[in-house]
């Protein structure tokens, strides 16, 4: 018997936190290096970025058509191979990325999403969802 597990994103208040696309796209557009917020985006892989220091990085197409690109750190259960054309919903923080922070360099797209995995205690949790498979949980 097979059941579908039904995920709950959370909002920065604690209450659920239903797709943010559009409330995603107008923070990439309109706000100021490093704004942090909580983002729940749906799309698909456009691009994979690679590994760098034990976090897979990867560009996500929003439906609404922008990117964000997405940081899931390995130490929370391996991925499979990202490739373009994925089903993706991911739930974490979401980060301004446009100009370079003390060692970080500016996102690709201009903004990230991280923590896409449960928390260690420090951010809330979120998760990463690829064709239909649960990871960071």
């Amino acid at each position: 018997m097979n059941f579908l597990v039904a995920l709950l994103c959370l909002g920065a208040t604690g209450q659920p936190l239903p797709v943010n696309n559009a409330q995603v796209l107008f923070w990439e557009a309109n706000t100021s290096n490093q704004y942090l917020d909580r983002g729940h985006v749906l799309g698909f892989v456009g691009a994979n970025y690679g590994d760098r220091n034990g976090h897979i990085h990867f560009q996500i197409v929003m439906q609404g058509a922008g990117t964000i690109e997405a940081v899931y750190n390995n130490e929370f259960g391996a991925l499979p191979q990202i490739k373009k054309g994925m089903a993706v919903e991911a739930c974490g923080d979401y980060i301004t990325s446009n100009a370079p922070t003390g060692s970080y360099q500016a996102s690709p797209d201009g903004a990230i999403i991280h923590w896409i995995h449960r928390s260690n205690g420090n951010h809330l949790s979120g998760y990463l969802r690829l064709d239909n498979q649960i990871f960071g949980q």
